[in-house]
């Protein structure tokens, strides 16, 4: 791809992604935002296949993604740059009329995923380990049950596909608010949320790379500058009331600056994936799985 092309940037489409709606609405982004609302292990496999050369999504699914697959190659892409500095709390929903009512009630349960490898994936074996319940590195902590979708997630734990999902708080709160699911506890990261990664197509001193760093901060201190029009974009456009979406801009912390990755954060990543047994010991390092690093 000539570095005269637009970049192709893969987002998730939901409250997290106003600031790259603004680096393209008020400062000129020249890309083209595609939205995976199944999030953060689709967008793998589309960087995988070059259909895109950017992914805005979880740190733990672009973390276990080059810690298994980084062995044999490059991986597909490397983490480029840091998007949320907070870590992300993940609801955990059964079906509103499932007699589940605990985290204890899920053990050797059928868990609702997007993706294999993605976020809500990787996230389950952080829950199993919290909870005691991987016996060795290898076991299998519930039956994952892949769904693409939000919507197919919420339907599947009240038909009894699966027994409950992971799906970020302020993205759920809707459907709780209306009962259509129930919501039965919560786990947070350890880790800050969200990082950008670049497609190996992309080589260093691209100066689309350079040029989206630059845009994407400025829609960050747009964002935090302009609460109203970001809270009317998030409950028109998006599915978000309009308090909840206040609620949520009450808790995040964009980074104030794009470019580079806190190495660390990575190492701790990994270490958290090898416990909870998403990882072996065998892959590409956590100083390998970056580009940048950020000077702190």
């Amino acid at each position: 791809m000539a570095s005269s092309d637009k970049l192709r940037i893969g987002f998730v489409p939901e409250h997290f992604s106003t600031p790259l709606y603004f680096a393209q609405k008020h400062f000129g982004l020249d890309a083209e935002l595609i939205p995976f609302p199944s999030g953060t292990g689709h967008m793998i496999t589309s960087l995988r296949s070059r259909e895109i050369d950017i992914g805005i999504g979880l740190t733990e699914g672009w973390v276990a993604g080059l810690g298994k697959e980084g062995q044999e190659g490059d991986g597909g892409y490397k983490i480029v740059g840091t998007y949320v500095e907070t870590p992300l709390c993940w609801a955990i929903s059964t079906g509103a009329k499932r007699d589940i009512n605990s985290i204890a009630d899920l053990k050797d349960g059928k868990i609702g995923v997007s993706r294999i490898g993605s976020g809500s994936y990787v996230m389950g074996f952080v829950l199993a380990d919290q909870q005691g319940w991987l016996s060795s590195p290898s076991t299998q902590p519930f039956e994952f049950i892949p769904l693409q979708t939000f919507e197919k997630l919420r339907n599947a734990v009240n038909d009894s596909t699966a027994d409950f999902f992971m799906w970020e708080h302020f993205t759920s709160k809707r459907y709780y608010d209306n009962g259509e699911i129930k919501r039965i506890g919560e786990i947070y990261t350890p880790w800050s949320s969200w990082k950008i990664v670049a497609s190996t197509g992309i080589k260093g001193g691209d100066t689309r790379l350079e040029e989206l760093f630059e845009k994407l901060d400025k829609g960050v201190r747009y964002f935090g500058g302009n609460k109203e029009e970001a809270v009317k974009y998030i409950s028109t456009k998006l599915d978000y009331s309009e308090a909840d979406a206040r609620e949520w801009m009450k808790t995040v912390k964009f980074t104030s600056g794009t470019k580079g990755v806190d190495v660390g954060v990575i190492e701790k990543t990994v270490d958290t994936l090898k416990k909870a047994g998403v990882l072996g010991e065998e892959g590409m390092k956590p100083e390998e799985m970056i580009t940048t690093k950020r000077e702190m």
